[in-house]
């Protein structure tokens, strides 16, 4: 890793994220009050009316973070989802996070 890149077999794969500090995470957590910070990470459990809306939920935040390559940790327990968003590469909650989290809380707008 140089300047903060990470490489492998002699390319450039991205830039390691920054860790966001406490109060940095405590104020995003103001414009997302489903989630909190838990373990290094932004967690959300929701319950979703069914299994197979839960898999709709699901499949849209997987195309969602293939999209911007960044993947959060999801537990499926029946219609109940919890999702994990941390940047394990920085080891904690980088602006990534963040950005994802208010993304599946937009995809949770959509499937109630």
């Amino acid at each position: 890793m140089a300047n903060g890149q990470l490489t492998a077999r002699g390319g450039t794969i991205g830039v390691m994220a920054e860790l966001l500090t406490d109060d940095q995470v405590t104020a995003a957590l103001t414009s997302l009050p489903s989630w909190r910070a838990q373990d290094a990470a932004l967690v959300r459990t929701v319950e979703l009316e069914s299994f197979a809306r839960a898999l709709q939920v699901v499949n849209r935040v997987a195309e969602i973070a293939e999209n911007d390559n960044h993947h959060p940790d999801i537990d499926i327990r029946w219609r109940t989802l919890t999702f994990r968003c941390s940047t394990h590469s920085s080891g904690g909650v980088t602006a990534l996070d963040v950005s994802l989290a208010e993304e599946i809380e937009s995809v949770l707008d959509v499937f109630p």
